[in-house]
């Protein structure tokens, strides 16, 4: 409940700001990317302006979301090897319970009844 009403109290704000973008900026502009002559139409790209303010947040939020991932790829090994080892412990404490278990029921003498 408290993820979702976060995704809402950050998502509509954002939308809302891209939504006024997008309507204040529709006039077309070209994106030229030969620096020496601008006006090669092979390496340009024209759109609303919007469309190059969404790509650019997208191309953000991936390049983001890669840096947080390989920044944080430490703590997932980290985080399989503690739980591997956790599973090696838990199956060696298994292992003595039913031996000790063993042990036990074999060194009781049953009491008979006279």
């Amino acid at each position: 409940m408290m993820k979702k009403l976060l995704n809402i109290v950050v998502l509509v704000p954002v939308a809302i700001v891209l939504i006024v973008l997008s309507v204040a900026n529709r006039q077309t502009v070209t994106l030229a990317l030969n620096p020496f002559n601008p006006t090669d139409s092979v390496l340009s790209a024209s759109a609303p302006f919007f469309v190059f303010l969404f790509l650019a947040v997208i191309f953000g939020m991936i390049v983001g979301s890669f840096a947080t991932w390989f920044s944080q790829g430490k703590y997932r090994k980290r985080a399989r090897n503690e739980a591997h080892e956790a599973i090696k412990w838990h199956a060696e404490a298994e292992k003595h319970r039913t031996r000790a278990e063993t042990i036990a029921s074999q060194t009781l003498v049953p009491v008979s009844s006279k």
